[in-house]
């Protein structure tokens, strides 16, 4: 059966359920607009694949980059068929609300995209190098013919042998913007070709790097970069969290660290992937970029009997217009957040504050729930249908 021999979505589906004889009844059930996902989203759609949502907060939180520090109350959306993430991350807001609420900050870095150049010799790739930094403008110039919402920021390269790796880096605004960057990276090196002769092997060389871990963009960050704190005062470990300062500091030094070091990770926390793919599945981000966002070093401290903890993320991919933000369930994720659409770049660092915030209250229970020893038994009594 050729899938593109029925136009629309039902026809799809009928189709494979009568050559499979299988029930796809669920799979038709939704209510988003089917002619826009299946043109912008998905090819031979055939239906929805329906996740649970629930509802973490709400989470106290002021960023930095908000003059007047205003406390600011979030109820953080989580898709997810785990049991207990959602009642972990709830554990967490609260004890960062009883404690005064999260300090947040984000920096835009921009979306990447790496071309590979095919070099003569090393006089020719050094000759490359040089051209992305004498004749910036030029390329910039280049680049932002194709989009009014795109702006080249910044050029790096490296030669290997033959083979010249260069990583542009563009501001979006507030798309995640990968498409976007793509048709630029292509006009950029079609004008290289035509100026020098230089043909680009490949429009994606693994130097972004995009949809991999990689200490290039631990290092150097990528998308958003976030940070988030707050101090957990002694009365609030203990009773919301039931443990101590002392005990989550000697789980944290254990796993995020000494773990982290031995087993060779390059993810210096306890579970940034769940919060991550949970809230970009609610809110119609590229899941995919969970792998980038699960980078990250989670930090504490004992302070006398309170604990100061935080959490770094180099590399937050999202966007609050294009892509999957615009079906009709993520869109009204995002406007529960107050952060759809686009308001030139701050609607896209608000919500990688957020995310920020929520990774912080994901590694709070987590950690506090590892030094007490009730992991297992929250994930017996959430995770096999017993009620909260």
């Amino acid at each position: 059966m050729n899938l593109r021999n029925h136009k629309t979505v039902t026809e799809r589906r009928k189709a494979l359920e009568k050559e499979r004889a299988v029930s796809l009844k669920h799979t038709g059930s939704f209510t988003l607009d089917e002619s826009i996902a299946g043109m912008r989203n998905c090819e031979n759609m055939i239906g929805i694949t329906q996740v649970p949502l629930g509802i973490a907060g709400p989470l106290t939180m002021k960023t930095i980059n908000d003059e007047r520090l205003m406390m600011n109350d979030f109820y953080i959306p989580l898709a997810t068929t785990e049991g207990a993430l959602v009642a972990s991350v709830n554990r967490g807001c609260k004890a960062i609300v009883e404690s005064g609420g999260a300090i947040v900050g984000g920096h835009r870095i921009g979306a990447t995209r790496g071309p590979v150049f095919r070099v003569k010799d090393l006089k020719e790739s050094t000759m490359l190098h040089n051209l992305f930094r004498e004749r910036f403008v030029e390329l910039k110039t280049v680049a932002e013919k194709t989009s009014h919402h795109l702006t080249l920021t910044k050029i790096s390269s490296k030669g290997v042998g033959r083979y010249h790796y260069a990583r542009f880096v563009f501001d979006t605004q507030d798309a995640m913007g990968l498409n976007m960057v793509t048709i630029a990276t292509d006009a950029i090196v079609a004008h290289i070709k035509q100026k020098t002769g230089i043909a680009c092997i490949s429009l994606s060389g693994n130097y972004c790097v995009d949809k991999k871990p990689a200490w290039q963009n631990v290092i150097n960050a990528r998308g958003i970069e976030v940070w988030a704190e707050v101090v957990l005062k002694e009365k609030t470990l203990a009773d919301v969290l039931k443990t101590s300062a002392q005990k989550v500091y000697d789980v944290w030094l254990a796993k995020c660290m000494m773990g982290s070091a031995v087993s060779g990770s390059m993810a210096f926390n306890a579970q940034y992937a769940n919060i991550v793919a949970a809230i970009f599945l609610a809110t119609g981000q590229d899941i995919a970029h969970v792998v980038e966002g699960s980078l990250g070093i989670t930090t504490t401290e004992v302070e006398g009997r309170n604990l100061y903890i935080s959490i770094h993320m180099p590399d937050l991919m999202v966007g609050t217009v294009g892509g999957g933000t615009g079906l009709a369930t993520q869109k009204e994720a995002l406007t529960l957040l107050g952060v759809f659409g686009g308001d030139h770049g701050k609607n896209a660092l608000h919500f990688a504050e957020i995310v920020g915030a929520a990774v912080l209250a994901g590694e709070i229970s987590l950690l506090a729930s590892l030094s007490i020893g009730t992991l297992a038994q929250s994930h017996s009594r959430l995770g096999r249908g017993a009620k909260e």
